[in-house]
């Protein structure tokens, strides 16, 4: 009779060790597409500002076409993006598209001091410092639930109800790894 009850007991063990492995997994889960939905609800942000931008600018902007095409070409390549790493790509296309854009706009005092163009440069700043934040959210759930699906025992939980492992949101190119460059050098004028 005593054996019974340890069989009992140890299967209950395994039974709640089961129910809890596989309730965290889903969370994990829940979590990481949560995360993910909220980086790209501020990318729909960012990309629904730069219609606004780019009519901003382009009575300013006239000869600097190349540049409000690329921001525009950022825009369309993230709309067609199918997974993430096709959106990261786009999400890396479009910042430096619009970091041009600015650039740009340095050399046009009018447009700088356009209340329009300053109001949409403070939104974008914004929705960037939100959209790295999220980044980096996504990126910490998706490396808990990696960890979750390959540490022993809940890999043989994860495998058994086919949890697989997710993408990084992630940098894709050298050039945007390096470093920006900062000139210190004061215009003098």
């Amino acid at each position: 009779m005593e054996i019974i009850h340890i069989i009992l007991i140890i299967a209950a063990v395994i039974i709640l060790f089961l129910i809890f492995s596989y309730n965290r997994l889903v969370s994990m889960r829940n979590m990481a597409d949560k995360a993910y939905s909220n980086i790209d609800t501020l990318l729909q942000k960012r990309f629904d500002l730069v219609p606004n931008l780019v009519n901003t600018v382009k009575g300013y902007m006239e000869h600097e076409r190349e540049v409000l095409e690329a921001v525009t070409r950022a825009r369309t390549e993230w709309l067609n993006a199918t997974n993430i790493k096709e959106n990261a790509g786009a999400d890396q296309t479009a910042e430096r598209a619009i970091k041009s854009l600015f650039a740009v706009a340095e050399s046009y005092p009018d447009l700088k001091a356009n209340q329009n163009f300053m109001m949409l440069q403070e939104e974008l700043a914004a929705i960037e410092n939100k959209i790295a934040y999220a980044r980096q959210r996504y990126n910490r759930t998706v490396m808990a639930l990696n960890t979750m699906t390959q540490r022993f025992p809940t890999n043989l939980i994860a495998r058994l109800f086919n949890f697989k492992a997710r993408e990084y949101f992630a940098i894709e190119s050298e050039q945007a790894r390096r470093a920006p460059e900062i000139n210190m050098k004061e215009d003098k004028n």
